[in-house]
């Protein structure tokens, strides 16, 4: 009797241990809030327009975290420093001013996703580029940085010479 009662007794502790374990990963799971992460995404995405519109290829490569790799079209992958010079080229080129149109934003605490499209501007707001892109977004401190970029063109190649 003492035998079956000590089982019993084991078995209710292992159940309510299992419980408590699966209810604290259920806390850390609603504890994401996606729409708080999308305004923040919103917001980086209005500086990286300020800084193209400043000319501040610096300012728009503080967005991204340390780790990142940009993957610009017609080009090898680009990570640390190489980014700051994506973008002062993008700018030398005449970049004046960008539209971002996010499509989707999905994920977790860890990583968001961000799918969107982009239309970039130069002078006198002529159209230069339009497309398609996709972030994968990560926390850093705090602030949700670029973590993986790539994107390319919608708009057709021009012909060959």
């Amino acid at each position: 009797m003492i035998v079956i009662t000590t089982i019993i007794l084991l078995a209710a502790c292992n159940s309510a241990t299992e419980n408590k374990t699966s209810g604290t990963a259920e806390t850390k799971e609603t504890a994401f809030d996606l729409t708080a992460a999308r305004s923040a995404i919103d917001a980086a995405n209005a500086k990286f327009i300020d800084g193209l519109k400043k000319g501040d290829s610096t300012a728009i490569a503080a967005l991204y975290a340390d780790d990142a790799v940009v993957m610009p079209p017609n080009m090898e992958a680009v990570s640390g420093a190489g980014i700051v010079g994506v973008w002062g080229a993008a700018i030398r080129m005449g970049v004046k001013d960008a539209k971002f149109m996010t499509d989707d934003v999905s994920g977790n605490a860890e990583l968001v996703a961000e799918t969107a499209r982009y239309e970039l501007y130069g002078s006198d707001n002529k159209l230069l580029d339009k497309g398609k892109y996709v972030v994968v977004w990560k926390p850093v401190n705090g602030n949700w940085k670029l973590y993986r970029d790539i994107w390319n063109s919608s708009m057709p190649a021009p012909p060959a010479k």
